[in-house]
């Protein structure tokens, strides 16, 4: 089975393909000094609550934002798992797309694990936004290549700058609103309400404009953790993709394997 491994800001995923399916899926807070022997400990634990073992896993593909945290991982696959693993964008995985924009090397690699998942399933012009540490906006054309695209803090980040730069506001749970009121009546539901429309509206604001500047009917795919919650409160995404950063990892591994 294949391991796929996406190493992010905030947290590291791992998931088990069994064919095509991910058969489970595992995160851990992402720490780059987190040894290959540290990750084993776990992995072993969730492997065998899944009825399996070490063994079960013959191929590994990585991909990080995180360049620390790579020697680890990579330790990880050689020395538990038996085997070199692949990095996305990297020989066998290569990205295979043509990034057209300034400075190539500098777009992270989730991003074009997005894009490569998103193309493969839609085949047209695309805006993925990616729910992250950050919130991303990637653009691809119907042919596949990256075009560039948007960074924005993202929601927590947003709300951490609120409440710590700030000496009387409270720490307050980001939710969904009860409902569509955007006056609020006391200190914590007027914080909530705009960090959250405020964000809702962000989110439109840029699509809009976005697909302006495409000029060509347009996808908007969603992605991330948070995807869901603002879902509920606009109509701006024509599908949600929960997995897609771990399918960009297993298309690249099949597009690798196949071609050899």
């Amino acid at each position: 089975m294949l391991l796929a491994i996406d190493a992010g800001n905030t947290n590291v995923v791992f998931a088990l393909f069994d064919g095509d399916d991910i058969r489970a899926r595992w995160r851990i807070a992402t720490d780059a000094r987190r040894t290959a022997d540290e990750y084993v400990v776990w992995l072993r634990q969730l492997l065998q609550l899944e009825g399996l073992e070490l063994g079960s896993v013959d191929a590994v593909i990585i991909g990080t934002v995180v360049p620390r945290a790579l020697h680890n991982l990579t330790v990880l696959s050689e020395k538990y798992f038996d085997v070199t693993p692949m990095i996305a964008g990297r020989g066998a995985a290569e990205w295979g797309i043509a990034l057209d924009v300034e400075q190539p090397d500098s777009v992270g690699a989730d991003r074009v694990l997005n894009v490569i998942a998103a193309h493969h399933k839609y085949k047209q012009d695309i805006v993925i936004i990616d729910f992250g540490t950050a919130t991303t906006f990637d653009v691809a054309d119907y042919e596949g290549a990256y075009k560039g695209g948007i960074i924005a803090p993202g929601i927590n980040l947003s709300l951490d700058a609120l409440v710590g730069k700030t000496a009387q506001l409270p720490r307050i749970a980001l939710e969904s609103p009860e409902d569509d009121n955007v006056i609020g009546t006391t200190t914590e539901s007027q914080m909530l309400i705009g960090i959250f429309w405020g964000y809702v509206a962000m989110i439109e604001g840029l699509v809009e404009r976005t697909k302006a500047q495409i000029g060509r009917p347009t996808k908007i795919i969603a992605t991330g953790g948070l995807a869901i919650l603002f879902d509920e409160h606009t109509d701006v995404f024509d599908h949600l993709e929960a997995d897609l950063t771990l399918q960009g990892l297993h298309f690249l591994y099949q597009r690798a394997t196949h071609a050899s």
